[in-house]
């Protein structure tokens, strides 16, 4: 029995009939497959991509290439997401943060996400070879199929470390960035590579430190459902002070110059803060909302948001 099967009798099937394809708007429809891409989330890929372009090019880099690489990176991470919802909607009916999406409703069909991800993830190959180049296609092929079939297929709801492997997925559009300028690696996208690598758990685990109940009703073992707050606690300032690390290796290497020491001193200073003081709270004891893991969370975004602004402007101030 699978988990959608386990869901209260009738709850599925009234998401279902009333959104039966004679009752679905065009318009709510065409806003359930945007929603399949996960918006938010390419946002954040968009903002490590762009940001390395420019680092890449050492100043502005060509804008249609900027644009052609962004589209692909939308149209890639999309498709990636559509069927991450078609392969996970059996938990994701379960889970409180997840039952309004497209595929639990019944806004979408499960063969509609599966056919609206294939296709994506196909135009998406295409336009990176055909507009960009196919070093870019084929990393931004291997994150699609990284992201689908290790993470969600094999680690997700077998091994709390899930997030750690699964997360190399969301490195790649920073090599993905750097090779759409250049047509090649650098040690400069591999560093940071590793940044978003080691970034990606600390960031993720104060979410899941939020919502573990509804991770640990549909058996998927992020470390906060079979850890303590104090484990995971620990191993966020552990990644922590690794990725902070990492971002200062660009200046040594003469990469990147005063500005970006500077944003990335301060950043990731404050970062180590807040990621020691969720650790004291719960070293305490401290449960529920005073726990403030959120804040961690929240200022993860802003973290990389600003760091890779500073990647991209550093160029201009050297």
């Amino acid at each position: 029995m699978t988990a959608v099967e386990s869901r209260p009798p009738g709850v599925l099937g009234a998401s279902s009939t009333s959104s039966s394809r004679g009752q679905r708007p065009i318009g709510a429809r065409v806003m359930a497959f945007v929603a399949l891409t996960k918006p938010r989330i390419i946002e954040l890929l968009l903002i490590t991509t762009v940001p390395v372009m420019f680092l890449a090019e050492q100043g502005v880099p060509d804008l249609w290439l900027v644009l052609a690489t962004c589209v692909g990176g939308y149209l890639s991470a999309g498709g990636a997401n559509a069927l991450n919802m078609y392969i996970d909607r059996d938990i994701d009916a379960l889970m409180e943060r997840t039952s309004q999406r497209p595929l639990v409703t019944g806004m979408v069909t499960p063969r509609e996400g599966l056919v609206f991800g294939l296709t994506l993830a196909a135009v998406s190959t295409a336009w990176f070879g055909l507009l960009v180049n196919w070093l870019s296609a084929w990393l931004s092929l291997g994150a699609l199929l990284f992201y689908v079939v290790v993470y969600t297929m094999i680690l997700k709801r077998r091994t709390s470390q899930n997030i750690v492997w699964g997360g190399i997925a969301g490195c790649m559009p920073v090599l993905i960035g750097w090779s759409a300028v250049t047509n090649s690696m650098s040690w400069a996208a591999v560093i940071l590579f590793l940044v978003i690598f080691f970034w990606t758990p600390p960031h993720y685990w104060p979410l899941s430190m939020k919502v573990k109940d509804d991770y640990a009703r549909v058996g998927v073992p992020m470390l906060p459902v079979v850890a303590s707050n104090k484990v995971v606690a620990r191993q966020i300032v552990l990644y922590s002070w690794v990725m902070v690390a990492v971002s200062l290796l660009l200046t040594p290497l003469g990469y990147t110059g005063w500005f970006y020491t500077a944003v990335a001193l301060v950043t990731g200073g404050w970062w180590l803060w807040e990621a020691h003081a969720l650790q004291n709270r719960a070293k305490n004891g401290t449960t529920g909302a005073k726990l403030k893991e959120m804040r961690l969370f929240h200022w993860s975004i802003t973290y990389v948001s600003l760091l890779f602004v500073a990647v991209a402007v550093d160029p201009f101030l050297r």
